[in-house]
């Protein structure tokens, strides 16, 4: 048993009302991938009271996250008293092999709205190619850091030039299966803001309706 599942297993011990926030639990192993300003981590960690089950990471160094996020400082202080872990400069194609996380397994694995830079227009095949890949190589690190009954959950828009990603098929082609797909409403998650990432607005919002939440699964 390793020390973020034995946290867990204390903290249901001595917190016998297993707290939701949606789709997650305060008694699931949660790996969160691509934070921005760590505000969805925060949400999480705030609504379970506690986030010692939890591994919340973002590409970018600590420096650079709180020069990028205005609110990203308050939100790791609030992150690191409430026990989560946290790692910088997790990079999804080959985060199984970090030092903290590659003898871990999870129950959830979140990126919502993952994305590369900006390099072309949204709807230019090439810029969809470099956002597959990043999907694409965050799915495979993920199959086998799962829980036996684990799952991988993806937020995405679906509109046009989004639906092109194909996201289910990125999926399947790293032996990834759909469970189920729902609506993703960012109401639902006080405090969570989805910003943008890159250039000059990266601190920004970016509308997020008609985005679902795909939950994958090993095949069973």
């Amino acid at each position: 048993m390793d020390e973020l599942e034995s946290q867990v297993k204390m903290l249901s011990i001595n917190n016998k009302e297993v707290k939701w926030m949606k789709h997650y639990s305060s008694c699931h192993k949660i790996l969160l991938i691509g934070e921005g300003d760590f505000s969805f981590a925060a949400c999480l960690g705030k609504a379970f009271g506690s986030a010692v089950n939890m591994v919340a990471t973002s590409l970018y160094s600590k420096v650079i996250t709180m020069r990028k996020y205005s609110k990203s400082a308050t939100n790791l202080t609030e992150l690191e008293d409430l026990g989560c872990t946290i790692i910088h400069e997790v990079d999804v194609h080959n985060m199984r092999k970090h030092p903290l996380l590659k003898q871990k397994l999870f129950d959830r694995i979140v990126f919502n709205f993952p994305a590369t830079a900006l390099k072309w227009s949204e709807s230019n095949d090439r810029q969809i190619e470099k956002h597959q890949r990043l999907v694409k190589g965050f799915l495979r690190s993920c199959h086998d850091m799962l829980e036996e009954n684990g799952e991988v959950h993806v937020t995405h828009k679906i509109k046009e030039p989004y639906c092109k990603w194909e996201i289910e098929k990125l999926a399947e082609d790293v032996g990834l299966y759909l469970v189920e797909k729902v609506w993703f409403r960012r109401s639902e998650y006080p405090g969570y803001g989805n910003k943008r990432g890159s250039g000059a607005r990266a601190d920004e919002t970016f509308p997020a309706g008609n985005s679902y939440t795909f939950k994958f699964s090993r095949a069973t």
